[in-house]
């Protein structure tokens, strides 16, 4: 690939927006599919994971700001590691499956330390993973993708108007939870 011009700016807004979306949608279908308002009622987790109708759970797209701008300076470091070879997305895939899902510092679900240090039953371990995997994907290819096509000013059109959404829903989740808005039955 020619050399291109990485912007610290540019790499990091495409990522908030990115990771934003992804995180919103995976974890809607995952919610939906994996049926998490049943399992997370479960004696095992409910004193680990909010209840799906917490208003800090409608929330949780928009806190994802803040980690997109995270991963977006990370991913600006890593720059010529990444965005200048033919299959860099695999690099922050590999990258954000080692160090963020499978061995985060901490005792996480679904992670070595979490295996071992935490007394989850093994089923809580797997049944996030899918998610995980899946959005981690995402969040690399496209922004990836993104980065490395910048002619492409539909993606910008197509992800602020997806981003804006995403933004409003969980607006709406969040004032639905506290009672401030009236969800129809």
């Amino acid at each position: 690939m020619e050399m291109k011009q990485y912007t610290l700016f540019s790499i990091t807004l495409k990522t908030i927006l990115v990771h934003t979306i992804s995180y919103f949608l995976i974890g809607l279908v995952a919610c939906t599919l994996f049926d998490y308002s049943a399992k997370y009622t479960d004696p095992s987790l409910r004193y680990l994971m909010r209840q799906t109708s917490h208003p800090m759970v409608a929330a949780g797209p928009l806190f994802q700001v803040l980690r997109g701008l995270l991963f977006g300076v990370v991913f600006y470091t890593l720059r010529d590691v990444v965005f200048s070879r033919k299959n860099g997305w695999l690099i922050l895939w590999i990258m954000l499956l080692a160090m963020g899902v499978l061995s985060p510092f901490g005792p996480s679900p679904s992670s070595i330390e979490g295996v071992v240090y935490t007394t989850l039953p093994l089923w809580i371990h797997f049944i996030g993973l899918p998610e995980v995997i899946i959005q981690a994907f995402l969040l690399s290819f496209i922004t990836y993708y993104w980065v490395n096509h910048p002619e492409k000013k539909w993606l910008g059109w197509v992800f602020g108007l997806l981003f804006i959404i995403a933004i409003l829903m969980a607006l709406m989740g969040v004032l639905a939870g506290v009672g401030l808005l009236k969800v129809p039955a």
